[in-house]
C-alpha cells in the first residue's frame, strides 16, 4: 500500500479526521489533514476501525489501477462489450460503496466492530456466533503481531543509539606519544589544530603547528577537550628488554686504549705492535683522530687497540675513548717522566675505573730514567708491582721493539682476569667510535662491536640516526660479511653522520630503525633545552633521585699549597655513607680539559683563586657543568659539606604528640566503633600517625581518621578534655585502650 493522505482515508472509512488524528495521538504521532500516512500509520488506523474496510480499500486501489491501465491502452475492442463491462463494474462498485453505510450512523456512538457490521450487511442467513468471536480472536492476534513489531523497532533503535555511544566512548580512549607535536596531537583527538593551540594557550604554552608539546601538557589538553588520555611509551626504552639473554657468553678479546702525553710515543708503540708505519703519515707526528686496529698473536689470541690522541685539544675525545675500553695503556716517556697530560690520563681512566698498565717507553735513550717515573706514578697512585701494589710496570722501547710482547702478555694476562666475554649470537651492540663524510662513499663510521654479531643488511641505529650497513671493512681495508665482539669495523650506508661515542643496535627493520631514530632526535631536541649538568645545588636531588653516594670534584687553585691544603679539607669530609672523590686536581686556570672532564664523569669543578679562561667559559655552558669559584678556602669547604649532608640519607625520628585514655566506646552505624577518650598528655591531632597500646603492647598502628568534641570536628584537643576518635579501619577498641598519637620526621645528619 503506498501513501494515502489522512482526509482520504478517513472519507474511505466514513469516520471523522477528527477520530483518525486521535487514533494516531494515542501512539504518539500527530498529522495534519493533508498529511500523507506511511504504511505503518495507515495499518494502525485500519486496525482500530475494522479489518473488512482495510480489505474494500485495497480491492477499490486495484480496481482504480485497472481502471487507469485500461483507460491508457489503445481502445481495439468494440463499444457494446466495453460498456457492459462498465455497467458490470459500476453495479459491483455500487454494491460494495453501499455496505459501510450503516457505519456511518454507528461510528459517532459506538466503537467499529466487526459485530454490527456483520448485521449491518444484507444477508440472506443470520451470523453466527462462533464465526465472530473467530473474527475478534483473529483481529487481536494482528494487533498483538503489530505492537510486537513495533516494539522490535524500538528496541533496534535503542540498540543502535547504545552502539553509538560506546563506540563514542571508545574512540575517546587516546594513547598520547610521549613527544608529540601540535598537528599530531590534533589529529590524535581529531579537532582542528587551532583548537589545541587555544588550549595550549589556556596553560601559558604558546606552541607553533611543527612545535613539540609536553606530555603532561597534552594530556591535561586530551583531557580538557573531553579524551580519557595516557601517556604511550616509546619503543626505543624498550629495545634493551627485546634483546633475549639466553644465548651463551663466550671470552672476547679485550679492548686496549693507548693513553699519554704528547710525543711520549704511543703511536709509535702501536706501529711496532701492529708492525705499520701510522706516526709519519700524522701531521707533525701528532695522532689527530681516534684508531682502532685488531692485533692477532702467533698463538691465534687477538687484541682491538684504541690509538686515543694524546694532544690536550682532544681531551674529550680521550673521555670517549675510556668509556669502552677495558684496559688502559698508559705510555710514559723515561727520559721526561709525568707530565700534565699524564695526570689527566691517569685521572681518566680512573673515573671509568679502566684498570691501567703502565709502559715506561723510550728506556733505549741515554737519559732515560725508569726510577724516577716510578717514583713520581707511585705519588698518583700507582704502585709497581715490585714495590707492593697493584699496577703492573713494562720497561719497553718502541723503536728497538723491547719487551713489547711481554707487554702484550701482561694484557693477556690482565683480560683473563677481568674475564671478559659477550654474547656471540643475536643482534649486535657497540659503539662508535668516529665518523667522517667521504665525497665519494657519504657518512662513513667506525664503530667496534661490543655484542652479537653485526652483519651486512643490518638495519642499525645510532644515537639520532640509523641506516643499513651497505658495506663493512676492517682495519686493514678487507671487505667483511659479518663481525663479532672486539671488532672494530668501518660500516658505509648512514644517513647522517653519528656522532662519536654513540651506541648503536641492530633492529628490526629499517622502518623501526627509522622511528626510533625520530623519537631521539626529538627528546634531544627537549633535553638540549632543558639539560643541566650536575649543580652542587642539585646534590641532594640527584642522591633521592638515584641513590647517589660520591661528590666528585675537580680541583684547580693558584698554587700548590692551597691544592693539598683543599685536597686533604675536602677528603676529611668523607664518611663510611658518603665519600669525595677528587678526580684532578693541578695548578693554574680552569680549561676546556677541565670542562669536558667534569662533563663525561658527572664532576663539579671547583676553582680557588682562579678563573676560567674564555674557551672554558663556552664549554661550561654549553655542557651545563657547574664551576664554583671561591677566594676563602673556608667558604668552599662550608659549601662541600653542606652538599654533602644532603647526601647523606635522612634520619627518621619519632616523635609523640600525646596520649589519651579509651573511658568508653560507642558503635554508630555505618561508621564503626568511636572511643571517647580523655586526653592523658600532650595533644591528640586529626589525621596523625596513632598507635592502639593494650596492657603494654601495639595491637593497632594507623591513622586517626576522624576527631570530635560535641559533635564538631576539631583539629586537635589538648591536655585535660574529652574528645571522640575514630581510628582507621580498625574498631576492636575497648576500654581501658591507651591511644598514642606521634609523627614522623624526617632530619638531616650531621657529618
Amino acid at each position: 500500500m503506498g501513501k494515502v493522505r489522512l482526509q482520504d482515508l478517513a472519507k474511505k472509512l466514513g469516520v471523522r479526521v477528527k477520530d483518525v488524528q486521535e487514533v494516531l495521538k494515542e501512539w504518539g504521532i500527530e498529522k495534519s489533514n493533508f498529511a500523507y500516512l506511511e504504511e505503518e500509520e495507515i495499518q494502525i488506523v485500519l486496525d482500530h476501525f475494522g479489518k473488512e474496510t482495510t480489505q474494500e480499500i485495497k480491492e477499490e486501489k486495484k480496481e482504480e489501477k485497472v481502471e487507469s491501465v485500461q483507460e491508457k491502452e489503445p481502445i481495439k475492442e468494440e463499444k457494446p462489450p466495453q460498456k457492459v463491462k462498465e455497467g458490470e463494474r459500476r453495479k459491483e462498485t455500487f454494491k460494495r460503496e453501499e455496505r459501510p453505510l450503516p457505519k456511518k450512523e454507528e461510528k459517532p456512538v459506538h466503537k467499529p466492530k466487526p459485530v454490527p457490521q456483520a448485521v449491518a450487511q444484507p444477508a440472506p442467513k443470520p451470523p453466527s456466533p462462533p464465526p465472530t468471536q473467530k473474527v475478534e480472536v483473529r483481529e487481536e492476534k494482528k494487533a498483538q503481531k503489530e505492537e510486537e513489531q513495533i516494539l522490535k523497532k524500538l528496541e533496534k533503535q535503542i540498540e543502535k543509539k547504545q552502539k553509538k555511544e560506546e563506540q563514542e566512548e571508545e574512540i575517546k580512549i587516546v594513547q598520547i606519544p610521549e613527544i608529540v607535536t601540535v598537528r599530531e596531537l590534533a589529529e590524535l583527538l581529531r579537532v582542528p589544530p587551532n583548537v589545541v593551540m587555544a588550549e595550549l594557550l589556556k596553560r601559558g604554552v604558546l606552541a607553533t603547528i611543527n612545535q613539540t608539546v609536553p606530555s603532561e601538557v597534552a594530556l591535561q589538553v586530551a583531557e580538557a577537550l573531553g579524551f580519557l588520555a595516557e601517556i604511550k611509551k616509546e619503543e626505543e626504552e624498550t629495545l634493551e628488554e627485546e634483546i633475549p639473554d639466553h644465548w651463551e657468553k663466550l671470552p672476547r678479546p679485550p679492548i686496549v686504549v693507548v693513553m699519554g702525553h704528547v710525543d711520549h710515543g704511543k703511536t709509535t708503540l702501536l706501529d711496532t705492535i701492529r708492525k705499520t708505519n701510522v706516526a709519519e703519515r700524522e701531521k707533525g707526528g701528532i695522532t689527530q683522530h681516534i684508531g682502532a686496529s685488531v692485533v692477532q698473536l702467533p698463538d691465534g689470541r687477538k687484541i682491538t687497540f684504541l690509538d686515543t690522541p694524546g694532544h690536550e685539544a682532544f681531551t674529550s675525545l680521550r673521555a670517549r675513548g675510556a668509556q669502552i675500553t677495558d684496559i688502559a695503556v698508559l705510555v710514559v716517556a723515561a727520559d721526561d717522566g709525568v707530565m700534565p697530560q699524564t695526570v689527566e690520563a691517569i685521572n681518566h681512566a680512573r673515573a671509568f675505573n679502566v684498570p691501567i698498565i703502565v709502559a715506561v717507553n723510550k728506556i733505549d735513550k741515554p737519559g732515560a730514567d725508569p726510577q724516577r717515573v716510578r717514583r713520581e706514578l707511585s705519588e698518583l697512585g700507582l704502585i709497581p708491582e715490585e714495590w707492593g701494589g697493584d699496577t703492573i710496570f713494562v720497561d719497553v722501547s718502541a723503536k728497538t721493539g723491547q719487551n713489547v710482547e711481554t707487554l702484550l702478555e701482561y694484557i693477556l694476562l690482565l683480560a683473563e682476569i677481568l674475564e671478559l666475554k659477550a654474547r656471540v649470537e643475536g643482534p649486535a651492540k657497540g659503539t662508535v667510535i668516529e665518523s667522517k663524510l667521504d665525497k665519494q662513499r657519504g657518512p662513513v663510521a667506525t664503530l667496534i662491536v661490543q655484542e652479537g654479531t653485526l652483519k651486512v643488511g643490518d638495519p642499525v641505529v645510532a644515537g639520532t640516526t640509523y641506516g643499513k650497513i651497505r658495506a663493512m671493512f676492517d682495519d686493514k681495508g678487507r671487505k667483511l660479511n659479518s663481525a663479532g665482539p672486539s671488532t672494530p669495523v668501518e660500516v658505509l650506508g648512514f644517513e647522517e653522520l653519528p656522532m662519536a661515542g654513540d651506541t648503536f643496535i641492530v633492529v628490526e627493520d629499517e622502518k623501526k630503525a627509522r622511528q626510533i631514530a625520530e623519537i631521539r632526535k626529538q627528546k634531544k631536541e627537549q633535553q638540549e633545552k632543558l639539560s643541566r649538568g650536575l649543580m652542587l645545588e642539585d646534590v641532594f636531588k640527584k642522591i633521592e633521585e638515584g641513590e647517589l653516594n660520591e661528590l666528585r670534584l675537580i680541583l684547580k687553585t693558584d698554587t700548590i699549597g692551597s691544592l693539598e691544603a683543599l685536597k686533604k679539607a675536602l677528603t676529611e669530609l668523607s664518611t663510611p655513607e658518603v665519600s669525595v672523590r677528587i678526580l684532578h686536581g693541578a695548578v693554574g686556570g680552569i680549561t676546556e680539559n677541565d670542562v669536558m672532564l667534569a662533563k663525561a664523569s658527572q664532576a663539579i669543578i671547583i676553582g680557588f683563586n682562579t678563573r676560567p679562561d674564555l674557551k672554558a667559559k663556552e664549554a661550561a655552558e654549553r655542557e651545563k657543568v657547574d664551576i664554583k669559584l671561591y677566594s676563602i678556602i673556608y667558604e668552599a669547604i662550608e659549601d662541600v659539606k653542606n652538599a654533602l649532608r644532603g647526601l647523606l640519607k635522612p634520619v627518621q625520628k619519632e616523635v609523640v604528640l600525646g596520649s589519651a585514655e579509651v573511658r568508653a566506646t560507642f558503635k554508630i552505624k555505618g561508621v564503626g566503633t568511636v572511643a571517647g577518650c580523655y586526653v592523658l598528655d600532650g595533644k591528640i591531632v586529626r589525621n596523625a600517625n596513632a598507635r592502639l597500646i593494650r596492657d603494654g603492647v601495639v595491637i593497632y598502628t594507623g591513622k586517626i581518621e576522624s576527631l570530635k568534641r560535641f559533635k564538631e570536628d576539631v583539629q586537635e584537643v589538648a591536655r585535660g578534655f574529652e574528645c571522640g576518635v575514630k581510628l582507621k579501619d580498625y574498631n576492636d577498641v575497648k576500654v581501658g585502650d591507651i591511644i598514642e598519637c606521634y609523627e614522623v620526621k624526617l632530619e638531616k645528619p650531621s657529618l
